[in-house]
Formats: structure tokens, sequence, C-alpha cells
């Protein structure tokens, strides 16, 4: 391909890769945006102004090398773009579809400051990635020499991952242990497949696999295997389990039947993806066909959550936000691309509680309007007095966020430091807890967050127990 000159901002207009049309990719799990073609992905690229101080760079949590890739791209260097991605991040293929890019790269791109429309460079990522693995550029993991030291690692999600892939490639003998079937944590059972199409996370799994890393699945640390067994086993610990207790409120009627939680919910449908039995499913609880749902949260679980009850076949689907569109914390892409699917949203609106006998039939709604703002700046939500009405309902998803769970009085070790809000305690930096040689990296630690941050968590705690492995004194007094 002949060399693309970039700067092309000026004369080129920003494109995303075509979307599939709404009553089409409704109707499946797959992704609903198309895979650039080569000659588009380095137009697209060409548009990077190559500014002397890269504020997408800056503002991604790995601070991926963005500038340079997309010039190789634009020059069709395709193999040494992903070398590049791959140098920094763990799973570029991942952050490319489901990273709030108009939060973090592309929402600071100087260009888009300019007036000119951000560089699409999620899509481009996802691009070099695909590329790489369809023309065989992802090598296996082969350390240059095996090292005796083992690490275990609790959490099979992203920071797991991340972290077990960079001690591999140093040597590192690796076992990492999860509650569930399948590796991949929220990217597997928590993100539905037409945000990340499964395939491309087991890819990843499979090439840990390959490269010597023990998987020990459906293994419940402090039931199935104490955690005391583990720091036995292993030179050192990473804690990387996320935070899964799911928020709830207390209102009338809200144990009924068919008021379910938001993960609950999703993992029943990623399941069903797989060919699972799920009995959850097949009854009808955790299947939103034939219903009228309401899904309460402005997160970007909710937005799955809405997205999978259209899917699933509902005959309507709402979100109650108690904030305005402005001050939703989900991304604002997805929720154009819910909309789009015909998701209706009912900002300012809050549940009260639920109505119904043992199944649940509507959410008593009330109306709110923002106020004086908190210590955050952002204006707090207030009650409209006597302007509750009945939404009606068969099935309430509860998308109100995540929660560490107790993890020293499950784990059955009262001496592991967690803050105030129940995450471990960790070094900002090493990601070292009080107990030597245990670490601990992403959500648990930062509480519910951003997959490409718990990369970077466990990329960063990786590196710290190989610091901490190569001092003879201190792994001798484990």
């Amino acid at each position: 391909m002949a060399k693309q000159r970039m700067l092309q901002f000026v004369t080129t207009e920003r494109e995303m890769p075509e979307k599939r049309p709404p009553n089409l990719r409704a109707q499946d799990f797959h992704e609903i945006y198309r895979e650039f073609a080569a000659q588009k992905a380095a137009e697209q690229a060409g548009r990077c102004s190559q500014c002397g101080v890269p504020y997408c760079q800056t503002h991604c949590p790995l601070h991926n090398n963005i500038p340079d890739w997309l010039r190789l791209t634009a020059e069709g260097r395709l193999q040494e773009a992903y070398e590049l991605s791959q140098a920094t991040n763990t799973f570029p293929e991942i952050c490319g579809r489901i990273c709030p890019q108009d939060r973090l790269c592309e929402g600071n791109c100087v260009i888009e400051q300019s007036g000119h429309g951000t560089v699409t460079i999620g899509s481009v990522e996802k691009y070099i990635t695909d590329t790489a693995w369809e023309n065989g550029w992802v090598q296996p993991i082969r350390p240059h020499a095996e090292r005796t030291e083992t690490v275990g690692i609790i959490g099979a999600g992203p920071g797991g991952l991340a972290a077990a892939d960079f001690l591999r490639r140093k040597g590192v003998q690796v076992t990492v242990y999860d509650r569930y079937d399948r590796a991949g944590g929220l990217m597997t059972y928590g993100i539905p497949g037409f945000k990340l199409e499964k395939p491309v996370v087991m890819q990843r799994v499979e090439q840990l696999e390959q490269a010597g890393v023990q998987f020990v699945m459906n293994c419940n640390v402090g039931v199935d295997l104490s955690f005391d067994a583990i720091r036995g086993r292993h030179d050192a610990v990473l804690i990387a389990t996320g935070v899964y207790k799911a928020r709830d409120i207390a209102a009338p009627g809200v144990g009924a039947k068919g008021i379910v939680q938001a993960l609950d919910y999703l993992t029943a449908s990623n399941r069903k993806s797989f060919g699972d039995d799920v009995a959850a499913f097949d009854n009808g609880d955790l299947n939103a066909a034939g219903k009228r749902v309401v899904v309460i949260g402005g997160g970007d679980t909710a937005m799955d959550c809405v997205r999978t009850a259209i899917r699933q076949g509902a005959v309507s689907v709402k979100c109650l936000y108690r904030r305005d569109r402005a001050n939703m914390p989900g991304s604002q892409r997805e929720t154009q691309n819910a909309e789009e699917e015909g998701v209706e949203f009912v900002w300012l609106s809050a549940p009260r509680g639920f109505t119904g006998g043992e199944g649940v039939e509507g959410v008593i709604v009330q109306k709110m309007r923002l106020g004086d703002p908190d210590a955050t700046g952002r204006q707090m939500p207030e009650i409209i007095e006597g302007a509750d009405y009945v939404e009606p309902a068969e099935l309430v998803v509860m998308a109100l966020g995540f929660e560490p769970e107790a993890l020293p009085v499950l784990w059955q070790v009262p001496e592991l430091g967690v803050t105030r809000w129940g995450t471990v305690k960790a070094d900002f930096r090493s990601h070292a807890t009080n107990l030597p040689g245990v670490y601990a990296a992403g959500d648990i630690v930062r509480g519910a967050s951003l997959v490409v941050w718990a990369i970077r968590d466990g990329r960063e705690a990786a590196e710290a127990i190989i610091d901490y492995l190569a001092q003879p004194a201190a792994v001798a007094a484990e």
C-alpha cells in the first residue's frame, strides 16, 4: 500500500465503521459495527494530526502510543502497528471494542477540540488487532527462560488475565483461580456479545493456556479452597476478584418475583450464547421475551441490560434514571445505540416501590428535578412531590452498580486490610497489600471501574510481583 500522508483531518471527514441497521442487529447478539476495510482504516488513521502533546495518549489509562500506531496504520504497516499496540496493551482488540473512547482517548483528541471530529481511535485499534489475529501475527507466549517461582492469581477477569500474561512472558509459573466455569470474568459473562463477541475473549484465554497458565475453574475461594492454602502453594498471590455484590434499594415490594439483578440477567443471557442450559432463562425468570421491561440505572451495565432485553423480544423496554441525559454515567454512544434499537429513556425518574403480589406488575415512579450541586459538583436529584405514577412491568432489572464482597470474612483472613468501602487496601503504585507477598489489582481495589483500568492495574501489579520475587529474603520469609 502506498504511504499515506498524515494530517488529513482538514479534508477528510470523521467516519465510524458502518453500523448494521437497528431492525437487523436487534434480532441477534452479534457485534453491531462492521470491520473497517484496509483503505478506510488507513484513511481514518491518516486524519491524526500527530500533535506534539498527544492528549489521547495521556488520557488513556494504559498510555498507549496512539499517534505512532495510527501513523503506521496510515502507511499500511499494520504488523508494526500491532506490535506497538500490544507493547502497552494486553488486550487491544477488547479495548477497541468496549472502552468508552468518547470519555477517554477520542474525547480528548486535539482535532476534536478544533471542530474537525475526533480520530476513530477505537475502531482502528480493533481493526489492527483483528487483522493481526487473522494473519497469524499474534505470537504464542514463549518465555526466554522458565523460572521456578509460582504466582497464584485469584480472579480470571481482565486484571487477573493481564497479570498472568505479563508474568508468563517473564517465565513465572502462574495458576489462576476463578469461581466461574470459564475465564474472562465480566468480559465473558457480564458484557453482551453485541459489544464483545465471546470468541474474541476465548482466543486470549486459549493463548494463556497454551503458554502454560494453569486455570482452576469452579473454585470458590473460602469454600472449595482456602486463601491460606493458596498462599501456601505460591511465592506470591494477586487478588483480582473484581466486585460482584449488587447494590440494591429498600423499597416496598422489592422482593417480588420478576425483580432481578443486572448481573444475574446478563450472565444468563451470555450463558445461552455459549449453548449452556440455563434453567432460570428457560423458565422465563431471566428472559425478557414477551414482557414489558424496566431497567433501573444509568451506567454502562444498564445500557447492556436494555439492549439485551430488546434482543430477547421484549414488548417494550424503558430505562429509568434519576438524573438527566447530560449527567448519566454511561457512554453516550451506547445510549444512542439503545435509542436506535427502540429503548425509551425516562429521565429524572426513580423507583419508589413496586406493585403486584407474588410477581411484579409495575414500578411506582417518582419524578425528580435537579437541585443544588453536591460535593462532587453534580446536581443532586430532588423529588417532585405528588408526581408519582405507575410504569407497568413484568420484568424489572436493577442495574445500580456493584460493591465489593467482604473478602476478610468470606476468606477467613481478618488481617487483610480493607477500606471503609470494603475494597482491598493496596499501594497505588506497587499494588501490595498489608500481607507479605499478597497484591491486589482492579475493581477490588478501585471499586467498579473500566476494563482498561483493570488491565493497567494487572500489568503494574505483575511488574511489582517480579520485583518482589527477585528479593530472596522476602520470599524466604513466606
